[in-house]
């Protein structure tokens, strides 16, 4: 199936019309044979069910946003079109449509996502790393959803092989705005960036859950590295657990925080991850057999607050996911140093190299050597053989 521009238009409208999201546009779809069907019967629908008012999209809002799309150099996929993800298709709650940019090619291959903590160690962004790296050279396009930290190095790691980036919100609104240059080289490498929100959506938080579902629902696997016991990548991977896909955990010191989700989750029965072999041996069996295409996944029943993560027509209450927490910043003082402060955050109870962190703080040697002296007569640091050291964690 191809849309034709006019009903790629209406197809627009339809899922951009208040209290339309995936579940309902698909009944809509199916009850009147099209979109421009659905659009006609959606104020009596309400009227029937006690609303005298609905927002119905326009049709020159809709081609405000396909101007707007262009503009950017997006396209929009439609669901059962030859460039939309079999994978994604296979959701309960995929998104009807989305705006590509970039490459669809990276689409068409099979996908492992990487998602970790914004605020990640030292080690964990280097593992991270090295995996996503791994990964794109056995053949695998690594997915995730352009957040800082893990997230990043994953994308970074994967320019030359393939990445695909997850927005929360619209192309117009990247966040955070310190990866639009990241995002541009995604793009001009054979990458591609998806978004099912509108052009100039700027992200809310129930928009976050709504992109995990996408990251984990274009992937075979998710590979959770780094995660507090209530982070954003946990919901991802109770996603992938959901929609049936394989679920890997890199493991940490039960000291450290940022380890206590992911060592959660294998407990609980993910696998453990700690090399590239231990992705693609569980893969390459399910990639050889297909994704799965009967629509049958339901989604892990969350709260958020009392918001949604969907506000639809006429139906059940729809999966809701929780607010992630700011990460805690390993004991810092407002007596730290500007350097050392930027230094706790790569620091934890697990040994870490020195030259890593140089590399991933950015600081130069010498404040990186400056800092760990200062947390080290404070006694906050312990030295480890091979040049590491980690962070005394309560002091």
């Amino acid at each position: 199936m191809i849309l034709t521009d006019e009903q790629r238009l209406d197809w627009l409208r339809l899922i951009r019309s208040e209290k339309v999201g995936p579940r309902t546009f698909r009944a809509l779809i199916n009850q009147y044979g099209g979109a421009a069907g659905a659009l006609e019967a959606l104020p009596d629908l309400a009227r029937r069910g006690g609303r005298l008012m609905l927002k119905v999209c326009s049709r020159a809002e809709a081609e405000k946003e396909m101007a707007a799309a262009r503009r950017l150099g997006v396209r929009f996929i439609a669901m059962g079109e030859p460039d939309y993800p079999k994978t994604l298709q296979a959701v309960d709650t995929a998104p009807p449509l989305f705006a590509l940019r970039g490459s669809a090619d990276v689409l068409a291959r099979p996908s492992v996502a990487i998602v970790g903590s914004r605020n990640a160690s030292a080690s964990g962004l280097t593992f991270a790393e090295r995996l996503a790296r791994q990964l794109g050279e056995a053949g695998y396009v690594v997915v995730s959803g352009l957040a800082r930290g893990i997230d990043t190095k994953a994308h970074k790691a994967t320019l030359e092989t393939g990445t695909v980036a997850v927005l929360a919100g619209g192309h117009d609104r990247i966040y955070p705005a310190q990866n639009q240059p990241l995002l541009q080289a995604i793009v001009e490498q054979g990458g591609a960036v998806i978004s099912e929100m509108p052009m100039d959506w700027e992200p809310r938080g129930r928009d976050f859950p709504r992109r995990n579902r996408i990251v984990s629902g274009l992937s075979y696997g998710v590979i959770v590295v780094e995660a507090a016991r209530r982070s954003g990548s946990l919901i991802t991977a109770r996603f992938a657990l959901e929609q049936g896909r394989e679920v890997f955990a890199v493991p940490g010191s039960p000291l450290d925080p940022r380890a206590e989700g992911t060592n959660d989750l294998i407990r609980e029965g993910a696998t453990l991850c700690a090399g590239v072999e231990h992705v693609t041996s569980v893969l390459e069996p399910l990639i050889a057999s297909g994704p799965r295409l009967d629509q049958g996944a339901e989604e892990p029943h969350y709260t958020l607050g009392s918001e949604e993560l969907w506000d639809e027509l006429d139906l059940p209450d729809i999966v809701r996911a929780p607010v992630r927490p700011v990460m805690p910043e390993a004991g810092l003082n407002e007596e730290a140093g500007a350097d050392e402060a930027d230094l706790i955050a790569f620091l934890g109870p697990s040994p870490v190299a020195v030259d890593d962190l140089v590399r991933q703080s950015g600081l130069s040697i010498r404040n990186v050597q400056m800092a760990l002296l200062e947390l080290e007569i404070a006694g906050r640091l312990e030295r480890h053989g091979g040049n590491a050291v980690s962070l005394i964690v309560g002091r």
